[in-house]
């Protein structure tokens, strides 16, 4: 939360230049407090195991967060069970008619299938552009940043020849950004994809900006530049389990896959990962949820529009 001081306060504009998150007391006494509401598009097919990782990365804040659920209508869902999707699911036309602060469109195991090939291709098109009036800023992970840069950017994805998979390092190229406030100069995040963003395609689009990436892994973090787009290429959401969980189902299909990246110690599968991105998740999404959700809503959420 902000240090809540006198606008004239010299030490207020020192602390500024050091990205130091201050609020003068002209914005504090005008500031209206609501819970935030989260809408989250679950695109995975183990949607209850996504839930849980995205719930208990938004839950590290004091901010109260509201989350619903959306599921596409144009897809058939045969992964989850039909009774926790009737329960807890509601589809685009129940509520494209109301306003959210946030949105997180998750990731899909549809990687190396061409965007409008995509059965719900048409559906999630619809909803992007919805969410330019309807969101005050909108959170895209792994496919859905890649499907995010290409509807809004023209930014294509290509197939790698191996699937990025493991444990990375980036750096921040944007330190000042409030999104990466707090980061380490270096810092880990997760990957598990067959596909990739070049990086000069992002630098040659208009209005993006890069704001973190990997010498391996390549582009992790990219920003719209009204902030209303937030896309990352990985999954800092995963719990300590989940790349584990990923390679073994593979092994078991047969696929050529191979051991996820500074993942296990000394590189040997049989032997439990410890957790080494947790920190920088949580503060990806309580930044997030702070300065370009909360700092950036209105109270009355119809006037996001305006």
């Amino acid at each position: 939360m902000p240090v809540n001081i006198p606008d004239t306060l010299p030490a207020k504009a020192l602390l500024e230049a050091e990205n130091v998150f201050v609020m003068g007391e002209s914005r504090a006494v005008s500031q209206d407090i609501r819970p935030l509401k989260i809408l989250i598009l679950n695109l995975m097919p183990l949607k209850i195991m996504t839930e849980t990782h995205l719930l208990r990365v938004l839950s590290n804040t004091p901010l109260q967060v509201e989350v619903e659920l959306l599921m596409t209508s144009t897809h058939a869902h045969r992964n989850t069970p039909q009774e926790h999707l009737i329960a807890f699911y509601k589809t685009f036309d129940e509520i494209k008619h109301r306003f959210f602060d946030g949105m997180i469109i998750t990731g899909a195991p549809v990687e190396l299938i061409e965007f409008e090939e995509v059965t719900y291709w048409p559906e999630l098109c619809e909803i992007m552009e919805w969410s330019k009036k309807h969101v005050t800023s909108t959170f895209h992970i792994c496919w859905g940043a890649q499907a995010g840069l290409y509807y809004h950017f023209g930014i294509r994805k290509y197939t790698l020849p191996n699937k990025m998979f493991g444990v990375f390092n980036h750096i921040v190229n944007t330190p000042m950004e409030p999104l990466v406030r707090g980061f380490n100069d270096v810092f880990p995040a997760p990957h598990s994809r067959y596909t990739e963003v070049k990086r000069e395609e992002v630098v040659a689009a208009s209005g993006v900006t890069i704001v973190s990436e990997s010498d391996v892994a390549g582009i992790y973090l990219v920003m719209s530049n009204d902030r209303k787009q937030i896309f990352v290429t990985g999954h800092p959401e995963y719990d300590a389990l989940t790349l584990g969980e990923e390679y073994w189902r593979d092994v078991k299909k047969g696929l050529d896959i191979h051991i996820p990246e500074n993942y296990y110690p000394n590189n040997n599968p049989q032997q439990p990962p410890a957790v080494f991105w947790r920190s920088h998740a949580h503060l990806l999404y309580s930044n997030w949820l702070n300065y370009y959700v909360y700092q950036s809503t209105p109270y009355r959420l119809g006037e996001i529009d305006e």
